[in-house]
This record gives C-alpha cells, sequence and structure tokens, in this order.
C-alpha cells in the first residue's frame, strides 16, 4: 500500500518538475530583442508578443464565423447540380441565417473599427 503511494507521489512530483522546466524553457521575455526584426530595418518598438485591443477580438470572431461558413459552401457548389433545387433552398436558408447573425453583429457593434 505505501509502495503504491510513493510511488504516486515520485510520478506526481517528477511530473511537476517536467512542467516546470518546460515552462522555463519556453517563456517569453518581457524585454524588446536586442537585435533588428529579419527583413524589416525598423527597430522594434514593443515584444513580438503583445496583446492586441481587447476592440479587435469581436472583429476576429465575426470574421471567423464567415469564413467558416465557406466550409460549407465549397462543398456545397461542387454537388449543387446532383441535388437540384433542394440544394439551393437549403444554401438559402443558410445565407439567410448568416444575414441575421450580419445584423445582429452590425446592431451590436461587432463591426465598428474604431
Amino acid at each position: 500500500m505505501y509502495l503504491g503511494i510513493a510511488l504516486l507521489l515520485l510520478v506526481t512530483a517528477a511530473g511537476l518538475a517536467l512542467l516546470l522546466l518546460v515552462a522555463r524553457a519556453v517563456a517569453v521575455s518581457s524585454e524588446a530583442l536586442p537585435v533588428l526584426p529579419f527583413q524589416s530595418g525598423h527597430a522594434p518598438t514593443e515584444h513580438a508578443l503583445s496583446r492586441y485591443h481587447v476592440r479587435w477580438y469581436p472583429a476576429t470572431l465575426v470574421f471567423l464565423a464567415f469564413d467558416v461558413e465557406m466550409l460549407f459552401m465549397y462543398p456545397w457548389a461542387v454537388v449543387v447540380a446532383e441535388l437540384g433545387a433542394g440544394a439551393v433552398v437549403e444554401m438559402f436558408v443558410f445565407l439567410a441565417a448568416l444575414m441575421v447573425a450580419v445584423l445582429w453583429a452590425w446592431r451590436e457593434g461587432a463591426l465598428r473599427w474604431v
């Protein structure tokens, strides 16, 4: 019984030590790089992994939502001739739902850039 508990503690300690080593190995420095950026010619003014303003996140989510819709439209365009008018009606229903989403995002101000 005590051997199992000791083994569990040993494995847990080894896992935590490994996590600590990995965290230290991949940690990002808080100061800007002392060398010029690759092929830019301008001195860095902030860290390469700086944060974006929160106002860009809704725009990003709207872009991703409407970019993913293309994942549905491309296969539909390939098989629409085989499926007939039902596929066209389904696509218009899908596009109507997307238009409702665009109008909602517009009303909520997600499309305002400043």
